[in-house]
Parts: structure tokens; sequence; C-alpha cells
């Protein structure tokens, strides 16, 4: 017999004999309750070893294989079998087996949220509704914007009156008065008086001017009319003498007197920004000027011009008449000046040039002729910074008695009059700002001067005088002007100018009174809203003065030199409320005995102060 079939024989003889005794014997790991089949008896069974997990998996496959063959059914009965019925194999009764169960319950989870117990209704206001009455516009062109309007000014009650009054040493008394007509864009008016006086320490070392004003200006629609009268005394003595020799006995200064009356009126056309525009200007102005002796000096000056815009040219012409009449003890003429410049300016974004002559015609005095250039070109090197620069020009200057006698107070009687020209002076230099708030000019020039003027000593007439002498032939200046002017905010501004000049004279040895080198600068601080202060510096080089004395002639002068000096002041100013003020001023503070003109020292050290009152 093949071996291959008694194993088999063996195999399903242990499933039909183990079979229903692993059924009986076998127990869920949990309670199981079964019913009885047949008899309510229970049945003990004797409770085996547990088998391993290997052992229960090879007994279930054999009670698969074992079931499989069986052909009991089981259905019919709700699972149950009766073991005496016929083709029952054995199986008595189902087992189920399970596993032991155990619960697992979740996490508990906790609402984070607490319960919103205000009940708040939104507010909902009453509507009402109105029709718009405005008529609709279809126009869908650009209009014109409206003008913003100007905010309210903060001091709506103007102070157009101002008076300020003081005194200090040396004998200062010092006024000033301003009055002014009220707010009007159309009518302006008002008035003004000065008054300024001191004294020195020596005797009838004094000096005392006033002056008095009014003006007034009217706009209309097309023109802009203004108008002046000023009257202004300068009262003085003839005090100088050689402070290094003794006071002449007969040493008496005389009392000189300037009495000026000048007015203005200027009719003029107001600016309009418009393509082509025509414009124009007249003025009419003079003065009568006199001394204490005999000098009397009349002067009327005609002017204005004519421009038209073409575009970016300008093309016009302007031109005055200069009618002046002087008199002294020793002379009686007339000195009279008529000139025309036609011009034409070209105007572009980065340079501007002007071109033009000056025509010039003496008649009274003296019959002469001239034309001279008068053209400027301006470049821009660095655009809204830095500009370059270059003009030529000429004309005649009308000798005065009333502008010497404004230079130096101290001129004689019947000085010699001659008018001098300016025959070319050239410039050229830079301008521009260099930083915000810091600008700049820096000019080189040379000047061809013919007959300048100059004062000189005359130590010959009584008292010490000055009388004016004439370079007789083509005088040569050459020299610098640099100015500069810081304006860090508007509570501070620094601001100075510095001149160097070099002359080649002609017929005189020397630039009498004339100094090489002048230096002023000057500041004004705002520290607080109460408080101003502000400080001048003067410095002037040293100059030479010819000595009118016996034995001196131009091929031999007799000269003295006049040592360089500096002249600084300063001043306060506290403003106690919006009416009343108080300032104070120290002048020479070096309280240096410095000498402008020869033997006429300064008054030194200066301090006055006083109150300013608006209303």
């Amino acid at each position: 017999m093949n071996t291959k079939y008694i194993y088999i024989l063996l195999t399903l003889l242990m499933v039909g004999y183990f079979a229903p005794a692993s059924a009986q014997t076998k127990k869920p790991a949990t309670k199981t309750t079964q019913k009885p089949a047949a008899k309510p008896a229970k049945k003990t069974v004797a409770k085996k070893p547990a088998k391993t997990t290997t052992q229960q998996k090879a007994s279930a496959k054999n009670l698969g294989d074992a079931a499989s063959t069986v052909a009991a059914d089981t259905t019919k009965r709700g699972g149950k079998t009766d073991p005496g019925s016929p083709g029952n194999s054995g199986l008595a009764e189902e087992i189920v087996v399970t596993t032991a169960y155990k619960p697992v319950l979740a996490e508990a989870v906790k609402i984070r949220r607490n319960p919103d117990l205000e009940e708040v209704s939104p507010f909902k206001a009453p509507l009402a509704y109105a029709p718009l009455d405005k008529k609709l516009q279809q126009d869908n062109n650009i209009r014109q914007l409206e003008a913003m309007k100007r905010p309210a000014e903060q001091d709506s009650v103007l102070l157009n009156n101002y008076v300020k009054v003081g005194a200090g040493s040396k004998k200062t008394t010092y006024a000033e008065a301003y009055f002014a007509t009220g707010r009007d864009q159309a009518l302006q008016a008002g008035g003004f008086v000065k008054h300024f006086a001191q004294a020195g320490s020596l005797d009838k070392q004094s000096e005392i001017n006033d002056e008095i004003g009014v003006f007034g200006k009217s706009i209309n629609t097309e023109n802009t009319i203004t108008g002046r009268i000023n009257y202004k005394r300068r009262g003085t003595y003839f005090y100088g003498f050689d402070q290094d020799q003794p006071i002449p006995s007969a040493f008496a200064p005389e009392k000189q007197t300037f009495n000026t009356i000048s007015g203005e009126a200027e009719l003029a056309k107001n600016y309009k920004d418009v393509e082509n525009d025509f414009t124009y200007a007249a003025k009419i102005k003079g003065y009568i000027f006199s001394n204490a002796f005999k000098a009397r000096e009349n002067n009327l000056v005609l002017s204005g011009f004519l421009n038209q815009t073409v575009k970016q040219f300008y093309a016009g012409v302007s031109a005055s008449l200069d009618l002046n009449t002087q008199k002294d003890l020793n002379y009686d003429y007339s000195n009279n000046i008529v000139r025309a410049n036609p011009y034409i300016k070209f105007q572009g974004e980065n340079y501007k040039i002007d071109g033009g002559i000056n025509i010039v015609k003496e008649f009274g005095l003296l019959s002469r002729f001239f034309i001279f250039p008068a053209a400027k070109i301006e470049f821009q090197v660095v655009p809204k910074y830095v500009r370059l620069f270059a003009e030529a020009k000429g004309d005649v200057n009308r000798a005065s008695i009333k502008e010497y006698a404004d230079v130096n107070p101290f001129i004689d009687q019947s000085i010699n009059l001659q008018n001098s020209v300016d025959q070319l002076d050239i410039a050229a230099g830079l301008k521009g700002t260099l930083a915000p708030g810091l600008s700049f000019k820096a000019t080189f020039f040379r000047n061809s001067i013919k007959n300048m003027a100059m004062f000189v000593s005359n130590s010959t007439a009584p008292g010490n005088k000055f009388l004016v002498v004439y370079d007789g032939g083509k005088t040569r200046v050459t020299g610098f002007n640099g100015e500069l002017d810081f304006k860090a905010s508007e509570d501070f501004d620094l601001f100075g100018r510095a001149e160097f000049k070099d002359y080649k004279m002609a017929t005189e040895a020397r630039p009498w009174n004339l100094p090489k080198f002048m230096l002023t600068a000057g500041t004004t601080i705002h520290i607080t809203d109460k408080v101003d202060i502000n400080g001048a510096l003067l410095f002037r080089g040293s100059t030479t003065d010819w000595l009118l004395v016996n034995g001196a002639t131009p091929a031999s002068p007799a000269y003295r030199t006049l040592p360089s000096f500096a002249d600084l002041s300063g001043g306060a100013a506290y403003k106690v409320n919006k009416k009343i003020s108080a300032f104070v001023q120290v002048n020479n503070i070096l309280n240096s005995s410095n000498q402008i003109w020869l033997n006429y020292p300064s008054y030194g050290l200066n301090v006055f102060g006083g109150v300013a009152f608006a209303f």
C-alpha cells in the first residue's frame, strides 16, 4: 500500500477522534452562557492546560478541515443539533471564540469659550432723504481750479505805529518813530522821524542827525504810483587838529550843517504774466542841498524805460535827463547829463544775455559825448547752484557837492568839481548757492577811470578841512570782491563782504585816503521769542593822506599814514510783550581811537539803550 494514502488515513482518524473533545473542552477568555441541547443537566468538563499559539493555530486548521467534511445542517434549529439524531457527526454545539474586550474612552475636550450674556442691539438712525437742487453739468472739460482761501492771520490787530527812544554815554540821544495807515491793498501811506546825536571828549567833537519823511503808494488796476518827500539835516564841527602838537591858542572849531530836501515820484505798469507784454515806467526825483556856508546844489532827474517782450526776447530803451546846478563862493554853473541805453535781452533756461550801449552827452560845465558798452552775460555752471557771469560797462559820474559831503562832512568851501569817467569797467565771477542757506558772490574786476576823485587834507586853511583832487590821467583799479551770506535758519543770519583793491595812478603819487582792503561783517541771532542779539564788524586797511603844506608838491608830497583799525559793535533787544520791548547798543567795543579822516578821531566806547513801544 502506498505510503501517501497511509498518512491521509491516519490524519482523518485523528481529526475524528480529537475534534469532539476539543469542541467540548475549549472555552473562550470571557464567559459564554450555553443553553442545554436536550437535557437541563449541566455538563462538567475538565479543564486542560492552555495550548501555545502555534498549537492553537494547528488545531484550528484541523478543526476547519474536519468541519468541512461534515454535512450537518445547523440552521434549522438556530444552530442547535441533537447528538442522537441520525446523520450527526458528533458536533454537539457551536462555540464562538473571541478575545477580551477592553473599552477605550476618548479624552474629554473642554470648550474654551464663555457665553456672551450681553445682548446689544445695533442702533439704527432714522434716515432722511432730501433731493439736491443742483443742475447737472454735461461739460467734460477740465474746469479752472478755485483759488485757495488765505488762512486767517494770527495777529488780527495790526500795529501800524512804532516809537523807539534811548539815551546813553557820550551824551547820546536817540529816537525813531514810524507811522502808517492800516491794511489796504490799494492805498498805503506813512511817515517817519529819526534823531541821533552824540559828543566826544574833544572840544566841539559832536554830531547830530535829524530826518523826517512821508511816503505813499497807490496800486491801481494797470499802474502803481509811489512817492516820497524827505528832509534831512546833519550838523558837525571842524574839530580836528594834530594830536601830536599843542592845541593852537586861537583854535575855534567852525560849525557845519547840511540841509537836504528831496522827493521822488514814480509811475510803473503792473506786472502781468502774459505773453509778449509791453511794460513801461517813468520817474522824477530831485533834491535841494545847502550847507552852513554859501554852497548850494539843485538837482532834477527825469528817467524812464520802455520794454517789449517777444517770446524769449526783451527789447527796449531806458533814458534819463540829469539837470544839475551848483553854486559856491567862487562859482555858479550848471552840470547836466543826458543818457540813452538801448538794449536787447535774451533769456534761456540756463543762460541770460544782455546786450546794449550807453550813450552819454554832457552839457553845461563840459560838453562831451561818449558811447560805452553795456553788456552782461550769465551762465549756469551748476544748474540751480552756481552761475558764471561777466559784465562790461561805462558811464560818466557827475561831481556833486552833496555826494562828497555825504562821504566826508569835513570838506572845504569852493571845492573843485570835475566829472569823472568810467571808461571801461570789466567784471567776471561766480555767484550762487553752495549749500542750503549758504549763498556767495565772488567778483574779479578791472576799472579804467579818468579823473578819479580823492580827498586830501588842507592844513593851510583855517581849521582842518579837506579838498577834492583828481588823478589827471587814466587810473587802473584792479581788485576782488567777495560776499558771503549764511542763513542757517530764520533764527540765525551771518553775512560779510571783503574788498581788495590795487591802484595804478596816472599823475598822483598815491591813492589818497583810499584803503586797499575793507571788511564788513554782521550777524543777527534770534535766541528766543523774546531775545534778539546783533553784531557788526568793520575793518579798514591803512591809508595815506597828502598834506597840503608849504613846500609840498605833487612830485615830492608830504603825507601821513593812517593805520588800519577795527570797529566792533553789538546790541541786544528784549521783547517784554507784543507792544513793549527794550534794547541796548554798544559801539566801538574795542575803544580804539581810530581815524577815518586825518586828525578826526572816533568817539570811543559808546553805550546807550532805551525802550520801544508799538501801537
